[in-house]
């Protein structure tokens, strides 16, 4: 007994020096520029993430920053070794995890790239094959990481370029979690040294035998065919040779693998599913049309697209289909210009991973910046800041709270998806591409250019629109599919009820294959609108479309299962498959099963729904709402309407919640719906309590209204200012139970006060806070707002008087237009308490 004692002190004591680390709470990317760190300020900055509510770190080494050459630490030098253990030691002690990108800035490459491993390029020009390199440097490339980039389709490539890894972690006491690899951007790669070798290998014919047909415009079947198996090459050497390689490297090296896989010519599921956490991209801001959610006018979309939830949902898909608990994304790229990101705009676009099936959120981003650093410290060109410098940094723990909340549930819980959709890429790859090189990128960007394009996209469109639950299968992932006894499929990790097939015409005879096997299993299969009537090969093409019609012949009269519906929605109700109706009000949603129990999270991005009777379909009892963001629970009023269990739901433009099953028998909040409204009357006073450059005189307003009209200097002011207004209630309100305070328009962030009492933090839209009546009182209530801003406004003063910080090498700062950065022309930013205040009740 006293021995066992004795090894539980020192358990305890030992695991007492370090915290567990969080993937609940979300993580940042943390780029080094110019990798000029000291242990000292890795220490004090990793403890502002820890306070701030963030999970880990993601090492990005870039380029550096003019001034501080002799400071820079060449990648994997021992130097460098040395001041990644430390992040990771200290990562330990404060219960932060510690990821890196297997190489400095992106895609992969470095000095250890010869020439001759470096990206290739073809093309067929009168009558010859002509083979060049795409001379592609590392972009972005930190000290001792610049060099070719290196051919992503070669056999040895990989291996190679990781040998300087394995050499440099041979001797590392400490090492990060997960290595990580960035999107795929060797543009213009489109070939191999044994290209000509592997195809014939693998599609029985020499490619060399038919030049004309790779190169052919006017669409005629056997060219098609013939780049439907060029563009099946490519993707299965990506796969075999790249991915694989780097994430079988990384498993025997101790290592987890985050991998982006969009931007790639490969079939992003085979790609995603080769990684332990698949990671997407959220790259500027979608068009939500949440009311008063700013949306930055100088964002392109020509030239960057918006995010796209469908685009999002193939690495979710792979991650449930194989049963990877964690789906990572790059969060919040260029949401809006330096210095003018607010949490508002940052919680919608996280709301939409969430729905997209993400619940590991890494920001991107912050930048390591020495502590002495003036304002505003090192800054990477395209994200945004969520460092400590940021305009947001005092209030950030708040958007903290929200996402662990959200990420702890949805972490905890398990995909619940009734369609698996089939993705059809051999009718992309028959396609004429337009991206460089002549191959298919499957980017998150430009979504329209692939994906939307196909029967897929609005196929898929419709579902995530009305309400149905879905992931994508590729052909490769359905051989790995069985069938229950029930008829449901079985992917060894998810359950589906039915499998649909988009509108396609190519289709690969092992696909068919395996659809037959599994329908005679007793698989439901539902063909939208029509079967695929060509075979993809061209090698002995004919015989094979024979045989191919046989078995679809054989396939489509198993009438009992295989449906071929022009409505393909009425068939996959014959299949069993839930529509979730209220969807079509704008809801976004996720289904998921907790304890084998259904739990959803929804989120109004939308502004059609504010609150009404709605029925879930996977929840008949007592109906629980929980909310992320002030972390209450509350049971739902809910009715029998038509032999329907319905519930009421309260959820208003920007709003999120959960709902699961009730867990106690506690009342219901009964039925509200705010019909009158009381404004808040009176002379406000304004003074400035904090910020820069400097503070401005006190002043007053008539009617909330934004602190740039006081004053010149008020115009340039960032920081923190108090609204206060004194203001009389009528007995109506008083005797109202149910009472909302709404503040309007908030430029950016407001803490109120009533009656010197704390009511609490408004941050994101819509910014209203339910009040206690207790709190108010007929005559004399005091009501104190302080609202904090954005630093754009002190930024047009900097750069017109000290544009100094501005002192980057490589692309130096850029503005979101990726034009040389210049805040001194800007306009003043409405900052402040807009309004209008009231009571609704």
């Amino acid at each position: 007994m006293r021995l066992f004692i004795l090894v539980f002190l020192i358990f305890f004591s030992l695991s007492g020096n370090a915290q567990s680390i969080s993937t609940a709470k979300p993580w940042t990317y943390w780029w080094w520029m110019g990798s000029a760190v000291t242990r000292e300020d890795i220490s004090a900055q990793l403890e502002q993430f820890a306070k701030s509510g963030l999970g880990g770190v993601h090492i990005i080494p870039i380029y550096g920053v003019k001034g501080y050459e002799s400071d820079f630490i060449p990648f994997l030098t021992d130097h460098w070794l040395d001041v990644m253990q430390h992040t990771v030691s200290e990562g330990k002690r404060l219960g932060l995890g510690v990821d890196m990108t297997t190489g400095t800035g992106w895609p992969f490459g470095g000095p250890n790239v010869s020439k001759q491993m470096g990206a290739k390029t073809i093309s067929f020009k009168d009558n010859k094959w002509v083979v060049v390199p795409t001379k592609q440097e590392v972009k972005r490339a930190a000290p001792g990481g610049e060099g070719l980039v290196f051919d992503p389709f070669h056999p040895t490539a990989m291996s190679n370029y990781l040998l300087r890894f394995e050499a440099a972690f041979v001797h590392a006491k400490e090492k990060p979690r997960s290595m990580y690899m960035d999107s795929y951007e060797a543009y213009g790669a489109n070939w191999t040294d044994d290209f000509l070798k592997e195809f014939k290998s693998r599609r029985g014919y020499a490619l060399q035998d038919t030049p004309e047909l790779l190169t052919d415009s006017s669409g005629k079947s056997e060219s098609l065919l013939v780049k439907i198996d060029y563009h099946q090459t490519l993707a299965e050497l990506l796969r075999e040779r790249y991915a694989h390689v780097w994430t079988q490297w990384s498993k025997e090296k101790g290592f987890l693998t985050r991998y982006q896989a969009h931007g790639s010519p490969g079939n992003l599921l085979d790609l995603y599913d080769e990684a332990d956490i698949p990671e997407t991209e959220s790259f500027g801001t979608s068009r939500f049309p949440i009311p008063g959610l700013r949306i930055d006018p100088d964002y392109s979309i020509k030239q960057f697209g918006t995010p796209n939830p469908l685009a999002m949902k193939f690495a979710s898909s792979a991650a449930d289909f194989s049963g990877k608990k964690l789906v990572s994304s790059e969060t919040g790229t260029w949401l809006a210009n330096h210095f003018k990101v607010s949490l508002s705009q940052v919680k919608p676009q996280i709301d939409e991973l969430f729905t997209a099936g993400i619940n590991h959120i890494f920001y991107h981003g912050t930048t390591y910046s020495p502590v002495a650093e003036s304002y505003p410290g090192w800054l990477f060109y395209a994200s945004t800041n969520f460092g400590p410098s940021s305009h947001f940094a005092e209030h950030f723990y708040l958007l903290n709270q929200y996402v662990e909340r959200c990420q702890t549930l949805l972490q905890e819980s398990k995909p619940d998806n009734d369609i698996l959709v089939y993705f059809p890429i051999h009718d992309l790859w028959s396609t004429p591409a337009k991206s460089a090189g002549g191959v298919h990128l499957l980017e998150v960007h430009h979504v329209d250019r692939w994906l939307l394009q196909l029967p897929f996209g609005r196929l898929t469109t419709k579902l995530w629109e009305e309400g149905y639950t879905f992931d994508y299968v590729s052909d490769r992932q359905l051989k790995r599919l069985s069938v229950n006894n029930d008829g449901n499929l079985n992917s060894g990790s998810s359950v589906y009820k039915t499998i649909i097939i988009p509108p396609s015409t190519y289709m690969p005879d092992e696909t068919l294959s395996q659809l037959l096997k599994l329908a005679k299993d007793g698989a439901k299969i539902v063909f939208a609108d029509h079967v695929p009537n060509k075979v993809t090969g061209y090698n002995v093409n004919e015989s094979r479309q024979k045989l191919f019609n046989a078995k679809l012949e054989e396939l489509t009269s198993k009438k009992q299962n295989v449906l071929v519906e022009k409505d393909w929605e009425s068939a996959l109700l014959k299949q069993g498959v839930i529509q979730e109706k209220w969807a079509k009000l704008g809801l976004t949603f996720i289904r998921k099963s907790q304890y084998s129990k259904p739990v959803y999270f929804i989120a109004n991005v939308g502004n059609t729904f504010q609150e009404g009777w709605i029925s879930l379909g996977k929840i008949a009892a007592n109906v629980e709402q929980y909310d992320p963001l002030t972390d209450v629970s509350v049971n739902l009023p809910q009715r029998n309407e038509n032999n329907t269990n319905e519930i009421f739901l309260s959820l208003k433009p920007g709003q999120s919640c959960f709902l699961r099953e009730a867990v106690n028998n506690s009342e219901a909040v009964p039925v509200f719906i705010s019909t009158k409204q009381h404004p808040v009357a009176g002379t406000w006073k304004v003074d400035f309590l904090k910020g820069r450059p400097s503070i401005p005189a006190s002043g007053k307003l008539l009617k909330p209204a934004s602190w740039v009209t006081l004053s010149d200097t008020a115009r340039y002011f960032s920081g923190t200012a108090r609204y206060t207004v004194s203001f009389d209630l009528t007995a109506e309100i008083l005797a109202s139970k149910n009472i909302t305070l709404g503040l309007g328009d908030v430029r950016e962030v407001a803490a109120v006060k009533l009656n010197g009492k704390e009511v609490g933090i408004v941050w994101s839209i819509p910014f209203q806070l339910k009040i206690i009546p207790e709190l108010l009182r007929e005559k004399g209530n005091k009501l104190e707002i302080e609202v904090t801003n954005l630093s754009a406004n002190y930024m047009r003063l900097r750069d017109k008087k000290v544009p100094d910080w501005k002192k980057f090498y490589d692309i130096n700062i850029v503005d979101i237009t990726y034009k040389k950065f210049d805040a001194a022309g800007w306009q003043p930013m409405p900052s402040g308490l807009l309004g209008p205040v009231r009571f609704l009740y």
